[in-house]
């Protein structure tokens, strides 16, 4: 598994058998950037602690797939992760774990953050990037 150093080897195993589409190599799931693999790692921690089944994401994410292909996603692989971070969103949403609100409200931080950031530097989350 390329930039997947935390990811438990039988947990991203388990979640490429029971996700066909996962882009994978003979050594298990591949990441093209470092974000993939945090949202594939959030993903196993989530199911591991119970949030939802591996059928139930399976799911979501084939619909998450076919409203992007719908609106114009040419399905070549490249935006795979973007499907699976939509329906991380979505799912914690859904379940509860915290609202779209908060989703918004911490991409919004995000965004503040990048911006203030210097290429190359590490972007850091601070108070301030949570004031609009």
């Amino acid at each position: 598994m390329s930039e997947s150093s935390s990811i438990e080897p039988e947990a991203a195993r388990l979640a490429a058998e029971a996700v066909s589409r996962i882009p994978r190599d003979a050594n298990g799931p591949v990441f093209r950037a470092p974000w993939e693999a945090h949202a594939f790692a959030m993903a196993l921690a989530l199911h591991e602690k119970g949030l939802f089944a591996w059928g139930e994401w399976s799911a979501m994410l084939g619909e998450e797939i076919k409203r992007a292909q719908a609106a114009g996603d040419p399905d070549t692989g490249e935006t795979y992760y973007h499907h699976w971070l939509a329906t991380l969103e979505r799912m914690v949403a859904e379940k509860g774990a915290t609202s779209p609100q908060a989703l918004a409200q911490h991409y919004q931080a995000w965004e503040n953050a990048m911006h203030r950031t210097p290429h190359g530097k590490p972007i850091e989350l601070k108070a301030e990037d949570f004031r609009e």
